[in-house]
């Protein structure tokens, strides 16, 4: 029976309503990174569209700009010159998110694939012992994690932030894989090994397609942890930085410059906002896969 008129009205202006109270605080970002400093900071009244757009922050935080060479920019005092310079950092974010996925995805695949395929003793405990790995904190292993990669000399460095999130990302990867791959019954692997292929060739050329969906959405949660994680970048790196621990770097105790720090929030978004554009054919039939069973 079809639901009233009046019914459905309702029902689209609350979703209309929840999602602009999800919405607005990226839309107060946005708007934040286009202000002058004057409209930022005004004491008066709360600016929302009475100021003449500009570009400054992104000039200074994505092109590099100087402050002082921008006419009409001004700065809260929290840094030098080259302080707010964000290109480095959206390309040290980049390389490490990528790789970290590229790998969790590489190991989680092969892992996933031997849990739900084959059976031997003590399945069960080892996916409970997997799944506990989520249930501890990032911070509560900091510390031995930070001498282990001093030690190895992987701090400072891009392959120790890659390996470091993928450690973190590994357990939620192979378990969302693993259900994705029980819903391929195991009567396909068996029928294309009938018909001569070897278990890799059943593996890489029959079922792996058939999860695209399923390896879509766990690389865009992967992608996600990795691009906005911030403790463990905090304190295994000094010198390279990504991008939630630069912003930080925007906010000392003489004062905060809100303009860079939404201007290069509002860019750190695009990249992700990217990523997913690139799966998103593949990612609604992923996280909707097992929601229907025969």
């Amino acid at each position: 029976m079809r639901a009233p008129w009046y019914l459905v009205t309702l029902r689209y202006i609350a979703a209309i309503f929840v999602t602009a109270v999800f919405m607005f605080p990226v839309f107060w970002w946005g708007l934040t990174s286009i202000k002058p400093t004057r409209a930022i900071f005004n004491r008066e009244q709360v600016v929302v569209f009475d100021f003449e757009p500009t570009l400054e922050n992104y000039r200074v935080t994505v092109l590099g700009e100087s402050p002082s060479l921008i006419e009409s920019g001004a700065s809260m005092g929290t840094g030098g010159e080259n302080s707010f310079d964000g290109r480095e950092t959206i390309f040290d974010s980049i390389v490490i998110a990528v790789g970290s996925t590229v790998l969790t995805i590489i190991l989680a695949v092969g892992a996933a694939y031997a849990l739900s395929r084959l059976t031997f003793r003590g399945s069960q405990l080892y996916l409970n012992w997997i799944l506990s790995h989520r249930f501890l904190p990032p911070i509560a292993i900091i510390v031995p994690i930070v001498f282990m990669f001093r030690d190895l000399g992987l701090r400072d460095t891009h392959l120790g932030l890659i390996l470091v999130h993928t450690l973190i990302n590994l357990p939620i990867a192979v378990l969302l894989l693993k259900s994705f791959l029980d819903d391929v019954p195991k009567d396909v692997d068996q029928a294309a090994m009938i018909d001569g292929a070897t278990r890799w060739q059943s593996f890489r050329l029959v079922v792996l397609p058939m999860i695209k969906g399923g390896i879509a959405a766990t690389a865009v949660l992967c992608f996600v942890f990795s691009w906005t994680e911030f403790i463990l970048s905090l304190f295994l790196t000094s010198e390279i930085r990504t991008l939630p621990v630069k912003i930080t770097t925007f906010v000392t105790s003489t004062g905060s410059e809100w303009g860079y720090i939404s201007a290069l929030g509002t860019s750190a978004m695009l990249p992700a906002f990217i990523f997913i554009l690139l799966v998103q054919r593949h990612l609604v039939r992923g996280l909707t896969m097992g929601a229907i069973k025969d």
